[in-house]
């Protein structure tokens, strides 16, 4: 049997358990907030830029492509994928920075982490069942996001430990999809950066992968003033990035046993059977550098993530001092769990459009 069709034969479903998974992800109301939640490019600025919904997409598509190159579970790695970020905030890293800050202030040990939010939505705060709280999903897609990325051993989680094994990595198919993350947001930021004008191909080049890209490019015929070279630019960029990582992977992948999703063999020390080539993850460490110092700290981003910050900032201030602010069935919950904890996750929960209206209304100052 192939290993893709592992942990088939739940007789009461004709779907393998990690494409229900994946349904029910889908159909979660947190998934639907993605569409409206700041990748880099604040939803307002244009339709064009790529949100949290995109890049989840664009996300799961790569690990997919990756997973059955290698033979590994296809939906296992979309629906880790399509989980990874249901739990962040508006406004991108930024909104779960401030919450952070905000969080510990008010004494909490821990404040705020995207990965265990998206945890925690998983299994606390979607509703779906009238037993018990969470989507139910298989212990492999919710270790893939609680493990998304390492360092998987963090204070706040000491009571997952055991259960989730916090000094192993997880499945290979949870590696793919860190990878995989990374795929997509270095193509996408780059094409976002260029459409928006804040970086351009002549300063890109400077990068020694950019340049590979380039040659890649060119030797189609096309030319850096074609209208088509963005778009085939960042084509050939995954592509290439792919084609490294299935060339690096698939023998280190054999050595394993794929027929089962959590690898025990796997401590934090072992060196992951998945990942790219010495030289190409060199070259995509100083592109990253690249994008941070030229993109994500470009004065008109941060001119917005300052904004949503004071946002965030502010509905937290406002919550605080008066939670009949808060809806009914966040109120409720008050009974239940921490109050700061219940205003974070409210916070968390919108859409960059409805953060920025519930300020305006708020504080007086209309809407935008």
């Amino acid at each position: 049997m192939k290993a893709h069709l592992r942990f088939y034969g739940f007789k009461e479903d004709f779907r393998d358990p990690y494409a229900r998974d994946r349904d029910r992800v889908i159909h979660s109301s947190s998934f639907r907030r993605l569409e409206y939640k700041t990748q880099v490019f604040l939803n307002h600025e244009g339709d064009y830029f790529r949100t949290r919904l995109t890049h989840s997409l664009e996300v799961s598509q790569i690990a997919r492509t990756l997973a059955g190159s290698l033979g590994l579970a296809e939906s296992l790695c979309e629906a880790i994928a399509l989980s990874h970020d249901l739990g962040h905030t508006p406004f991108g890293h930024i909104g779960g920075d401030a919450l952070d800050e905000l969080l510990r202030s008010d004494g909490h040990d821990f404040g705020f982490d995207h990965n265990f939010q998206s945890f925690r939505v998983l299994t606390k705060l979607e509703k779906r069942y009238d037993g018990f709280d969470g989507l139910n999903l298989t212990f492999a897609t919710l270790e893939g996001v609680l493990k998304h990325s390492a360092p998987y051993k963090k204070s706040f989680l000491r009571s997952l430990d055991e259960q989730f094994a916090l000094d192993k990595h997880p499945s290979i198919e949870a590696m793919i999809v860190d990878r995989a993350d990374e795929i997509a947001y270095i193509s996408h930021d780059i094409d976002d950066g260029i459409k928006y004008g804040l970086i351009d191909f002549n300063s890109l080049f400077s990068e020694p992968l950019c340049q590979r890209i380039d040659s890649l490019v060119q030797a189609e015929g096309i030319s850096k003033d074609n209208g088509l070279y963005r778009h085939r630019f960042v084509a050939n960029l995954i592509t290439l990035l792919v084609k490294d990582f299935i060339d690096y992977s698939a023998e280190k992948v054999e050595k394993y046993d794929i027929s089962k999703p959590i690898c025990a063999t796997l401590d934090v020390t072992t060196p992951l059977p998945v990942g790219f080539s010495k030289e190409i993850e060199t070259e995509i460490k100083t592109l990253k550098k690249y994008l941070f110092v030229n993109l994500y700290r470009h004065e008109k981003i941060v001119v917005n993530m300052f904004a949503g910050k004071q946002c965030i900032k502010g509905l937290y201030s406002a919550f605080r001092e008066d939670i009949h602010l808060l809806p009914t069935y966040q109120r409720e919950l008050l009974d239940k769990r921490n109050k700061h904890r219940v205003i974070a996750d409210h916070i968390a929960s919108m859409t960059d459009r409805y953060a920025m209206k519930q300020y305006h209304e708020l504080y007086g100052l209309g809407t935008r």
